[in-house]
């Protein structure tokens, strides 16, 4: 099953694909419906066709971003890193999420880099849980993209001020339920830039798995359905390469995992006056 927030006749709906249709349910995107309505009865509130529904951010208001760093070997290896003995975690705020089709601005002269990323949609509350129970709270897979301001991030041991920067993490364009994903027998994590294939993992070589991550994340917070956890992006970041290499103004980033579509970001640096 495919759920969606779209936008339709200048307002949003909640959504599930119908074929080649969408059919709204009861709530005014993802966030609201997951937080209401548990996932095993929301096929059977399908309602009226939306013709011309676009995508939209599917999850607008999750009480949560978790993010992993340093999940894939690879992109550990060319960090220079060693592989952790538990995840790397920070978080992010709902402000930094963005649609699947929307420019990210930002201030221009900042490092700015790409991170694409499979994200795990939480369907139920987790609190204390083993893998097992973690496993069955998913309510599905999106594509994610870490954009990543590298000079900020780099100020202190600190990632946090170089991962949280406003509309700079596109998600979407859909949600994509377990029954139709596996992340555990693989899927591919790409990213492109203007056209330029820069990144393709396979969640296979996830170190720590979205069941793992919810489990540990739950036992010292609790997660409630709609909140969103970053599994980690695989190797081929721009600040891996020699010499390191940036985003600049214009510049397309196209992110992709078959089975639940592209997201397709452009960024915008502007001028500004600010000094830090």
């Amino acid at each position: 099953m495919q759920l969606a927030t779209v936008a339709h006749e200048g307002r949003t709906t909640a959504a599930v694909r119908d074929g080649d249709r969408w059919r709204a349910l009861p709530a005014g995107d993802l966030s609201a419906l997951l937080a209401t309505t548990a996932l095993d009865r929301v096929a059977g509130l399908a309602g009226a066709e939306l013709p011309g529904a676009v995508p939209v951010l599917p999850l607008p208001s999750p009480r949560k971003v978790v993010c992993c760093g340093l999940n894939y070997a690879d992109h550990i290896a060319e960090m220079g890193r060693e592989l952790p003995e538990h995840p790397t975690l920070f978080a992010k705020y709902a402000d930094t999420l963005t649609g699947p089709e929307d420019d990210l601005v930002l201030p221009e002269g900042l490092d700015v880099d790409w991170e694409a990323e499979l994200a795990v949609v939480v369907g139920a509350e987790l609190s204390g849980a083993d893998r097992d129970t973690a496993a069955r709270a998913i309510a599905g897979y999106t594509v994610a993209n870490d954009l990543s301001v590298r000079d900020w991030q780099k100020r202190t041991p600190q990632w946090f001020q170089g991962k949280a920067w406003d509309r700079t993490t596109p998600l979407g364009p859909v949600v994509v339920t377990p029954d139709e994903l596996d992340p555990v027998a693989g899927v591919e994590v790409i990213c492109r830039v203007n056209g330029v294939e820069r990144q393709r993992g396979n969640t296979r070589t996830l170190v720590f798995d979205a069941a793992a991550l919810l489990a540990y994340v739950s036992a010292f917070t609790t997660l409630r359905p709609g909140d969103i956890v970053l599994t980690g992006t695989p190797g081929g970041v721009g600040a891996g390469m020699t010499p390191p290499a940036y985003l600049a103004d214009g510049d397309l980033v196209e992110t992709e995992i078959p089975g639940i579509g592209t997201l397709r970001n452009r960024l915008r640096l502007r001028l500004t006056d600010s000094r830090s």
